[in-house]
C-alpha cells in the first residue's frame, strides 16, 4: 500500500483539472450499453457463472477505457528524482596560473609554428583529463595578481572543459598564489567531506606568501584536508623546486623552493611534479589520476517521464475488449427463416 501511495505522490499532470472527470469512469458499473432482450422470466434458469464473469469483465473494460481517456487528456507524467549512488572519483579544485609567463614555451620563448605554450599545453592536457572518469567533480580557478573563480564545483564535465579553455588571456606578471590557494580551497565547502578532495596547482613559478596569509592557509588546509598536488611547469634553464640559491636562501631568492617547503609544512598529503614539456605534464596528470581512486557519492538525476502513452494504451485495451464483446453478442431478436418460405430452387433443363 505504501508503495502505491509513493508512486502516486511522484506523479503529476499537465492539466490536473481534467482529473475531476475520473468519476465518470464508474458509469459502466450502474449502466451497460449492451442491448437488452425481453424475456418472460429468468427465475427458473440456473445460475450461469460464465455469463456473470463476462458481464463483470466487460464492465471493467468500459471503466478502464473511460479512465484511460480522462487520464490521457490530463497529460500524466512521473516526476524526476535524485538518487544518491557511489562511484570512483574525487572532488578536484584546479588552480591555474594565468600570468604572462604561461604564454611562453617550455624553452622560455614565444611559441612559433607547431610549438605550444605552457598555457596551451596545460589546457589541452587538463581538458583530456576532465571526463576520463564519469563521477569526478571539478572547480576551476585562475590567478595572477588576483584570483578569479571561473567555475564552482560541478559534475558537468563539458562546462569544466569550456572553463579551462576560457583561461586563454594572460593576467598581470605578478603571481599572487596565496590568494589563489584560498579561493581554490573555498570551492570544497566547509568541513571535511566524504569524498577524496584534491587541490591541483598548475603554475610555472611561485611568489612570496605573506606570513599572515600563510597562517590563514594553514587553518584552511587543516579544516578542509585536501590532497595537494603542485604541477610545476619548469622553464628550461630555470631553477627547480629543490635547487638552493647560490647566495642567501630566502623566499625572495628562491620562491619555488620556499613554496615547496611551505606546502610540506601544512601537514596535508602533498606531492610536487616538475614538468619540462607537454609529455611530462601528461605523465604527471596520469599519476595523479591513478592516485585518486576513492569512492565518491554522486547524485543521479532521473528526468521526468511522460505517461500519456501508457494511459492511452490502457484506454485502447478497454475499447478493444468492448468491441470484441459487441461482435460476439448473440442476436436473439432475429430467428432463421422457415424452410417453407425459402425461395424455390430453379432447375435448368438440360
Amino acid at each position: 500500500m505504501s508503495a502505491v501511495l509513493d508512486l502516486i505522490a511522484r506523479c503529476g499532470a499537465e492539466r490536473p483539472a481534467l482529473l475531476w472527470l475520473l468519476p465518470l469512469a464508474l458509469l459502466p458499473l450502474v449502466a451497460a450499453p449492451r442491448r437488452r432482450t425481453p424475456l418472460p422470466s429468468l427465475s427458473a434458469v440456473p445460475a450461469d457463472p460464465l455469463s456473470r464473469a463476462l458481464d463483470g469483465a466487460l464492465r471493467a473494460a468500459a471503466c478502464l477505457a473511460l479512465a484511460g481517456l480522462v487520464v490521457g487528456l490530463a497529460g500524466p507524467y512521473r516526476n524526476g528524482a535524485e538518487v544518491t549512488r557511489t562511484g570512483i572519483g574525487a572532488e578536484i579544485s584546479m588552480l591555474i596560473d594565468r600570468s604572462g609567463s604561461m604564454n611562453e614555451t617550455f624553452a622560455g620563448r614565444q611559441p612559433s609554428g607547431a610549438e605550444e605554450s605552457k598555457a596551451a599545453a596545460s589546457r589541452r592536457i587538463l581538458g583530456d583529463f576532465v571526463g576520463s572518469r564519469a563521477h569526478d567533480l571539478f572547480a576551476v580557478t585562475g590567478f595572477s595578481t588576483a584570483p578569479m573563480l571561473v567555475l564552482p564545483m560541478t559534475d558537468r564535465h563539458e562546462a569544466v572543459r569550456a572553463a579551462i579553455r576560457a583561461i586563454d588571456r594572460p593576467g598581470l606578471d605578478y603571481t599572487n598564489v596565496g590568494r589563489g590557494l584560498a579561493l581554490a580551497l573555498a570551492q570544497f565547502g566547509s568541513g571535511p567531506g566524504t569524498a577524496s578532495r584534491v587541490l591541483l596547482l598548475v603554475s610555472d613559478g611561485a611568489a612570496v606568501i605573506d606570513p599572515r596569509v600563510q597562517d590563514a592557509l594553514r587553518a584552511a588546509f587543516a579544516k578542509v584536508r585536501p590532497n595537494l598536488y603542485w604541477l610545476f611547469l619548469r622553464t628550461k634553464g630555470s631553477p627547480g623546486i629543490a635547487d638552493r640559491p647560490a647566495g642567501e636562501d630566502t623566499p625572495q631568492a628562491a620562491p619555488e623552493r620556499h613554496l615547496d617547503l611551505f606546502f610540506k609544512s601544512l601537514g596535508a598529503p602533498y606531492r610536487a611534479f616538475e614538468a619540462e614539456g607537454p609529455e611530462a605534464v601528461a605523465a604527471a596528470i596520469r599519476q595523479i589520476e591513478g592516485l585518486e581512486r576513492d569512492p565518491i557519492p554522486y547524485i543521479e538525476r532521473r528526468p521526468r517521464r511522460d505517461l500519456t502513452g501508457a494511459a492511452y494504451a490502457a484506454a485502447l485495451l478497454g475499447l478493444v475488449l468492448l468491441i470484441l464483446g459487441k461482435l460476439a453478442e448473440a442476436d436473439l431478436g432475429r430467428a432463421p427463416a422457415p424452410a417453407a418460405t425459402r425461395a424455390p430452387e430453379r432447375r435448368i433443363a438440360a
